[in-house]
């Protein structure tokens, strides 16, 4: 069997020590001040004898495998796609490598995953939950694994987590549509107990009722196993009778895809007869004959923030949890044009 290559193999044919071609394969010439010219030499000379760390080893040295699970709610959702990139580069700035997985919605299946994450011997978790999980995070918090939970926190669980307001983005972008004239704005969201959604109705119903206008009848929920059948029910009931809506609140970037085709069907201008908001973006939005006014939740900064939390949490495991919270922005585009 061929001899495995060595840091000290490295080092005895770039003429330098054993701690200097380590700083250098691990991305820290920087601190040990080691000029550029010979750094280049010695990554040259590992990728002619193809040198190939020994993570076990330096696992077992260190007590961390330098790799962290990330557990997303629906990869095939362009918002968590985002998300799992971002963390990915984030994480690659500090040499760590990122384990993923999709939950697809299923708490069973969230369950499996970090599992499979915890046998890995990951050093931490970046979790954006489902529905039914919260056993799940208990279980983790009590035996006091690093973990942050992005996007969808669970409050009755002492948990670092990295989040947006969602109650003030739900209620500003009702009142964006209440300043251009509409007055029956119905919204859209997921049939969940999840806390981030029943935070964007709260702003929504609040926002109503601070204008002096009822909330009765204008909230429809959408199952996430019948999207499709859900969302066509509830437009119709929305749009039709008496008193149609003349704006329409989508809690989620899918909910609205799903909405605009529909909506498209039917035949109803946008924004004439019906003003759209959406929160999340989606680029599908840029081909509706009315580009959607969304709300753009700032996923860089999250997941930026979502690393940095958990590495500050590996290295110092007495570190007390940590809520963060970060505003969004509304985009207004034509969809919510002025009546």
């Amino acid at each position: 069997m061929k001899k495995r290559v060595s840091l000290k193999d490295i080092a005895q044919e770039a003429g330098v020590s054993t701690a200097l071609v380590s700083y250098v394969l691990t991305n820290k010439e920087e601190k040990a001040r080691v000029g550029r010219e010979m750094a280049n030499k010695i990554r040259k000379i590992a990728r002619k004898l193809n040198y190939q760390p020994n993570y076990l080893a330096r696992s077992l040295k260190s007590g961390r495998t330098d790799t962290i699970g990330l557990i997303v709610a629906d990869i095939s959702n362009p918002f968590f796609g985002q998300i799992a990139r971002i963390v990915e580069d984030e994480a690659k700035r500090h040499n760590i490598t990122v384990i993923f997985g999709s939950s697809d919605e299923n708490a069973e299946k969230s369950a499996d995953l970090i599992n499979v994450l915890l046998n890995r011997q990951v050093d931490g978790l970046i979790v954006i939950p489902s529905e039914g999980s919260e056993q799940q995070i208990l279980q983790l918090s009590e035996r006091h694994f690093p973990f942050v939970l992005m996007d969808r926190p669970f409050p009755s669980i002492a948990a670092s987590s990295i989040s947006i307001n969602n109650f003030g983005a739900s209620y500003n972008a009702v009142e964006h549509l209440l300043r251009t004239g509409r007055k029956r704005i119905g919204m859209i969201a997921y049939q969940t107990s999840l806390h981030h959604i029943a935070e964007r109705r709260r702003g929504f119903e609040v926002a109503l009722a601070n204008a002096g206008l009822k909330t009765e009848k204008r909230l429809k929920l959408a199952r996430y196993s019948h999207l499709r059948e859900d969302i066509r029910k509830a437009i119709d009931q929305l749009t039709g009778g008496k008193h149609p809506a003349d704006a329409l609140f989508f809690a989620t970037n899918s909910l609205a895809i799903e909405g605009l085709r529909y909506i498209s069907e039917l035949g109803i201008r946008v924004p004439e007869q019906l003003a759209v908001v959406s929160f999340d973006e989606s680029e599908a939005f840029d081909l509706f004959h009315a580009p959607v006014t969304f709300i753009r939740q700032p996923i860089r900064e999250m997941g930026k923030a979502a690393v940095q939390l958990l590495l500050s949490q590996i290295a110092d495991s007495e570190r007390p949890p940590e809520d963060i919270r970060i505003d969004a922005e509304l985009v207004v585009r034509r969809s919510s044009a002025a009546n």
